[in-house]
């Protein structure tokens, strides 16, 4: 029987990688490689994907799931207010509720041209770093701006001034592959208008971040500190141009400086303080962890204005509502992968291998035995992230350092459920700013670090191409 052209091809790609004395050698799926997330795997792949609770969770814990979930999407309101279980919004904030920013539980995206405000993506703020400030950076990891802190908000409740309104535009560059093919990449060129509260800090850093996705936070967070750490190798001493290292990161829970694994930067240390902190910047409601409005000194109708903390010092998000939306973020499944053993995914995956980007994107780690909550613990999980910062060059940076992180570093982002980032959020666009259209922009915007593994993928053909894409959106 003999193949059409069409499959044959990839076919054969499998094999002349698998003959190469320095190619990995995948013919096949690995046991178990479909299941991301272990026993917390779900199996769907509609719009809902990103939505779902660990697959091994129980009846009466999804009740947990589902208030968790309710707070996670439901909006909050201005106090003071009858509804005063979700009141306290404000005064300054940048959404209403989270599932706003990340919308099916999937990633941001920068504003429209059109758009009023600049919902799923937010600005981080600062100033350099100020010697007589020691005590701020160990706490916040950078110097705030003195008068707008350390995030814009774009909106406000009535009386107060929203702090400004976020643009975004693009200049083209274009890339050229061995082959000739061209792909166009887009430079964003930020622009910050109707300033509330008057001019900034003339150094004032910042920096474009869109939402990220939510699944698989609990099984990040659950990977123990020694396998994060043993990952590290900021001398490169294996010489393989990667210099991967954790950031250090303070803890308000512990009061202490430990290792850092969530966001762009990984600047946060736990779910539950990275909930916490998003509470507090992008809609204003005070925590335990976070007490305080995001309002600085120098805005005095902000401080002025009314919130929803309790009379017996209650804060507007209870402590037990805080516990109940992290229960339900560290239980956000990830979807199983899809078409694991086709013959053009193994042959993406040999070419993910060949260029080096597992060095980075580590596939596999296998979670604590004592993890937060039973159902992450022992999961072999296969997230293609090591939580490391890596020097990602020049056309990435921020210039915006926060910890130990500096303005070219960026934390390995997960690549698990990628593949379907596009059906859950209606939209494909990558990286911290959202940048790139589509996953070969962001693989062509690698450097630093990265600069031999995207120069070795612009060697491919069209049929490499079509293979190392595969690949990515099998994930």
């Amino acid at each position: 029987m003999s193949l059409p052209l069409s499959r044959l091809a990839p076919l054969l790609l499998v094999f002349a990688l698998a003959a190469c004395d320095d190619a990995p050698r995948f013919t096949q799926a690995e046991p178990g490689e479909a299941l991301s997330g272990g026993k917390t795997t779900v199996l769907r792949s509609d719009r809902n994907a990103y939505s779902l609770p660990a697959a091994n969770l129980s009846h009466e814990r999804r009740l947990d799931f589902a208030v968790g979930n309710s707070f996670f999407r439901n909006p909050w309101v201005i106090a003071p207010s009858t509804t005063t279980a979700r009141d306290g919004l404000g005064p300054l904030f940048n959404t209403n509720a989270c599932q706003n920013c990340h919308v099916r539980d999937g990633r941001g995206h920068p504003p429209a041209a059109s758009a009023s405000n600049a919902v799923g993506m937010l600005v981080r703020l600062s100033i350099p770093d100020q010697p007589y400030l020691a005590k701020v950076i160990e706490r916040l990891g950078v110097v705030p701006e003195p008068v707008y802190g350390t995030q814009l908000q774009d909106m406000a409740i009535p009386g107060v001034a929203p702090e400004g309104k976020v643009r975004m535009t693009y200049t083209a560059q274009t890339v050229s592959f061995k082959d000739g093919h061209q792909v166009e990449l887009r430079m964003p060129a930020l622009q910050i208008t109707q300033l509330g509260y008057g001019a900034m800090h003339p150094d004032t850093r910042f920096s474009a971040r869109v939402a990220p996705p939510m699944i698989g936070l609990g099984l990040l967070e659950a990977i123990p500190e020694a396998d994060v750490l043993a990952n590290e190798d900021p001398d490169d001493r294996n010489r393989d141009g990667i210099r991967g290292r954790a950031n250090r990161v303070w803890d308000d829970a512990l009061g202490r400086t430990v290792v850092g694994r969530f966001g762009w930067k990984a600047g946060q240390p736990t779910v539950n303080q990275q909930n916490a902190h998003a509470f507090a910047g992008d809609m204003g409601l005070t925590t335990t962890l976070q007490p305080n409005d995001d309002c600085t000194q120098a805005q005095v109708e902000c401080r002025a204005a009314p919130n929803g903390d309790g009379v017996a010092g209650e804060k507007e998000v209870s402590d037990n509502i805080l516990r109940l939306v992290t229960f339900y973020t560290r239980h956000l499944a990830v979807p199983a992968r899809r078409d694991v053993a086709t013959p053009q995914v193994l042959a993406g995956k040999n070419l993910f291998y060949k260029a080096g980007c597992q060095g980075c994107h580590i596939p596999q780690f296998t979670t604590a035995s004592d993890a937060a909550e039973p159902e992450l613990a022992g999961q072999i999980i296969r997230p293609y992230t090591d939580l490391l910062l890596h020097d990602m060059g020049p056309g990435l940076a921020d210039e915006r350092t926060e910890f130990a992180a500096n303005g070219q570093d960026w934390r390995t982002a997960p690549l698990w459920g990628i593949g379907l980032s596009e059906t859950v959020s209606g939209h494909s666009q990558f990286l911290h700013d959202g940048r790139a259209r589509n996953l070969l922009e962001a693989v062509l915007w690698h450097g630093g670090e990265a600069q031999a593994a995207r120069d070795f993928v612009l060697t491919f053909d069209a049929e490499q191409r079509a293979a190392l894409l595969a690949f990515l959106k099998s994930l």
